[in-house]
């Protein structure tokens, strides 16, 4: 879910600006959008966020536009008509207090460019139409990044991918080397019964042959991990499938992580000897890795 992407252009509103769009994606268990917009560039937030959603299921996805304006050099965004009316007026003040006795420094022409520089430009209102056209154009800019983003992506997945169905063999193989050696459980299993109920024998005389059985059969029931095996082997071959198809599975594939883990665990607690236990935490470090990648995929 990681990536970056960048397109800029021109436009014109009340004056030629250029615009550059930035955006960027990294891991997230949902959507999350993150967006900055420049101060007057309100109205293009919704759609904006609308555009996200439309093109992403998954990140944290974080959006910058900066605008920048191509105005004449000479054109330093100041009212000059607002300038040559404060020169005026600083003049007749400075005329003013000299004539009464009152002597003050003059106004510095830099000081009076401040107070008329930017009343002259982008803070004219921009009619209705003319902001619909600025908005088209920025959005049709964040549609071609969005793009660029979503091609970042793919090519992150499309590394992964492998890595992925490789942990998913390794799952499968150690499946079948607990099935292999789960047809000796109940035999391994039966034997320590036996040996227990031998050291018990003298003390519990009254325990009949079918009361054992009962007991052995119980214990053997309890040990086969059968339905657990054959549920993992139905996961891996739906986290296959899900890989296959090249869409958005990240949070499906996440549940079956979920799921993995929790027949692994009941393979452990249901281990008779040392060596079945041992594959056990094979296929939980094989499922840890698996899900760690999970949280890569939209």
């Amino acid at each position: 879910m990681t990536g970056f992407a960048r397109a800029e252009g021109h436009a014109v509103a009340a004056a030629p600006f250029a615009w550059t769009w930035e955006v960027r994606s990294v891991n997230g268990k949902s959507l999350d959008v993150r967006l900055r917009l420049p101060h007057g560039f309100d109205s293009i937030e919704i759609p904006a966020r609308q555009a996200v959603t439309a093109a992403f299921a998954r990140g944290s996805v974080s959006l910058n536009l900066t605008v920048a304006s191509e105005t004449n050099a000479g054109d330093v965004g100041i009212d000059e008509a607002l300038l040559d009316s404060l020169i005026a007026l600083a003049a007749r003040k400075t005329a003013q207090f000299s004539a009464v006795g009152q002597g003050v420094a003059p106004a510095s022409l830099d000081g009076l460019m401040a107070l008329a520089k930017g009343r002259g430009t982008q803070e004219t209102t921009i009619d209705a139409e003319t902001l619909a056209a600025r908005d088209a154009a920025l959005l049709l800019g964040l549609k071609t990044a969005l793009s660029a983003l979503d091609r970042a992506r793919k090519e992150e997945g499309a590394r992964l991918a492998p890595v992925l169905l490789g942990h998913l063999a390794t799952i499968s193989s150690l499946c079948r080397a607990a099935e292999q050696h789960a047809a000796t459980q109940p035999a391994a299993l039966r034997d320590a019964l036996v040996a227990q109920l031998r050291e018990l024998a003298d003390g519990i005389p009254a325990l009949s042959p079918d009361r054992l059985a009962q007991e052995a059969a119980l214990l053997a029931s309890k040990a086969d991990v059968r339905e657990e095996l054959d549920r993992l082997n139905a996961h891996v071959v739906q986290a296959q499938e899900l890989l296959a198809k090249g869409e958005p599975c990240g949070r499906r594939l996440d549940f079956l992580s979920q799921e993995f883990n929790r027949e692994a665990n009941t393979l452990c607690s249901k281990s008779a000897d040392a060596a079945f236990t041992k594959i056990g935490l094979e296929l939980k470090t094989a499922i840890d890795q698996f899900r760690e990648q999970i949280q890569n995929i939209e």
